[in-house]
């Protein structure tokens, strides 16, 4: 289905991928990067990066998006699709995904790993109630509590520091006799004044009520155990589970060899068992898995197939170099080329740019998604008087409606006849064309990560939207009514993709209304629901479901509920 076939295709858009699309892009291969979810994997969770050579501090995010920004300097492609299956043994590769099948002549599998459970008895039960898996995103909800760390490795060292700027006392739980992980890490959390280490130990189980109140740890080596119960006045504690990862590599079993644990073997130029596809980052198995070696591993596997792509167009004679990043590069070489140079100083542009919420590039590229809306969609806000975040919603949304003649700005106090109500101020709603309520709201500011969800939003409402296999769209339009109100934190990089997952949802059927909600603004309701984890979903005011959740399994969970009472 595609103009023509790429030479080179890379699975995944972490630290290994972006390496490998940097490479690619500059050895003049035309590449595509496909990432499921987000650009740069489990590397944006990551608060503080202090050991990647030549960047003496940074974070996860602003690392990832620099690498982001140098494969565009190489007219390398990215987009972001739901690979289905895949066939690589051919001469040609085929990805298949929700939106198409993409094609080309080598493939570089960079899936990565993810976090990996321990399976101890309570871990999935209080998962969201005292269980976490992700110190950025929820570490904010164990403030003023006792907080466990559980491993001893990088993340977990790392990690451990991080939590004591929220928990009155993190505590270590190793199950080796000592750390795993580099001696200067494990030195900085084993000296840390406000963490206590506990060497082999580990979590025989734990429970609870409401929150989990109780853990019982076992010495692996005297068998003899201890118990900690949470002091009545908190009521809770946190455990942070960072016990290795699991590699992402089940799309892959049928055709790439794997070993016992699930990871590809590869040669030292990554290269698998089959003719032209390579992998690299955490997929392999090796001892050090960490951003150093994953962007070694993607350098080497995209100079290897390079090689390998230049030797079957030469078999072909085929020229070396496609039309299509003949094109590209050019593009960008104009661009480039016809740059002013800015008028004002340094300090000129951050003061008159100082009250307003976006950077005329990223206007920009709102402005191109936004002039593909072919429908009026309104933005209808809930605001009060004197309110700080009803001000802040309301400068936010006048730039974001400025950039498109489709977008209108309302507030519900200058509307004759509301068709929806909010409970909770500030609120965005959004209207079709005809004024329906489209069932997708936003209690707060969707700014942060979650822009990407307003942005999606009014982008399906205001036109024939996301592309979805029709048999998925059938499923959603045979959907009960439901409630559902996604709970976020505007610094979690997991959140947005429940809350489009969930509007996506809404803008197919009038029955389903789909709700993000700030849980700094909701204090009640995070004491209601005893919300200790985001994202959490709250299913017709009632059951709560922790965790990132994809589309189907959002559809399954909707689907298993009775319809609302009307």
């Amino acid at each position: 289905m595609r103009e023509e076939i790429y030479d080179l295709i890379i699975i995944g858009g972490g630290p290994a991928g972006l390496s490998a699309g940097i490479y690619a892009g500059r050895a003049m291969l035309d590449t595509l990067i496909l990432e499921k979810e987000k650009v740069g994997g489990q590397v944006t969770t990551t608060t503080d990066i202090v050991n990647y050579p030549g960047v003496r501090k940074t974070t996860g995010p602003k690392l990832m998006e620099e690498m982001y920004d140098q494969i565009k300097d190489f007219g390398v492609d990215l987009k972001v699709a739901d690979i289905t299956s895949v066939e690589l043994t051919g001469e040609i590769k085929k990805i298949h995904t929700a939106n198409g099948t993409y094609e080309a002549r080598s493939i570089i599998i960079a899936t990565g790993a993810a976090a990996r459970k321990i399976g101890f008895p309570g871990e999935v039960d209080f998962t969201g109630r005292g269980i976490a898996y992700c110190s950025t995103c929820d570490g904010e909800f164990f403030s003023g509590l006792d907080i466990f760390v559980i491993g001893g490795g990088y993340a977990a060292a790392e990690e451990a520091i991080y939590l004591t700027r929220y928990g009155k006392s993190v505590t270590m739980i190793i199950r080796e006799p000592d750390f795993t992980c580099a001696k200067m890490t494990a030195d900085q959390a084993r000296n840390h004044p406000n963490i206590k280490v506990i060497y082999n130990t580990e979590v025989k189980e734990v429970s609870g009520d409401s929150f989990m109140n109780k853990a019982v740890f076992v010495n692996n080596e005297t068998g003899e155990e201890f118990t900690y119960e949470a002091p009545e006045e908190d009521g809770a504690f946190g455990m942070f589970v960072f016990a290795g990862t699991a590699p992402q590599t089940g799309l892959f079993k049928e055709e790439v060899n794997l070993d016992g644990h699930g990871y590809i073997p590869t040669n030292e130029n990554m290269e698998t068992n089959i003719p032209g596809v390579y992998a690299a980052g955490d997929i392999l198995p090796k001892e050090l898995r960490q951003i150093v070696t994953a962007v070694s591993d993607g350098a080497i596997a995209a100079t290897a197939a390079q090689k390998f792509v230049a030797g079957e167009k030469q078999k072909l004679e085929l020229p070396m170099v496609t039309e299509r990043m003949t094109q590209r590069l050019e593009e960008l070489a104009k661009n480039i080329d016809t740059k002013e140079e800015p008028k004002e100083t340094v300090t000129e542009q951050a003061k008159s740019s100082s009250n307003e919420w976006f950077p005329a590039e990223m206007k920009e590229q709102l402005k191109g998604v936004f002039g593909k809306l072919t429908k009026k969609v309104t933005l209808l806000t809930f605001t009060q008087a004197n309110d700080a975040k009803s001000l802040e919603l309301t400068g936010f949304l006048q730039e974001i409606a400025a950039l498109s003649d489709k977008l209108t700005l309302k507030d519900a106090s200058s509307v004759e006849q509301n068709v929806v109500e909010a409970t909770r101020f500030p609120a965005l709603a959004l209207l079709d064309e005809q004024d329906n309520y489209t069932g997708i709201k936003f209690t707060g500011v969707p700014s942060g990560h979650e822009l990407n969800s307003l942005v999606l939003a009014i982008y399906n409402v205001g036109s024939e939207g996301q592309p979805l296999e029709s048999t998925k769209v059938d499923k959603i339009k045979a959907l009960p009514k439901t409630k559902v109100q996604i709970c976020v934190s505007l610094s979690c990089h997991y959140c947005p993709d429940v809350v489009a997952a969930c509007q996506r949802i809404a803008a197919l059927n009038p029955g389903i209304e789909a709700e993000m909600v700030d849980i700094s603004l909701a204090p009640e309701l995070k004491k209601e629901k005893k919300i200790m984890s985001i994202p959490a979903m709250i299913i017709n005011d009632e059951e709560v479901v922790f965790g990132a959740k994809k589309m189907d399994e959002i559809i399954e969970i909707i689907g298993q509920k009775e319809a609302l009472v009307k």
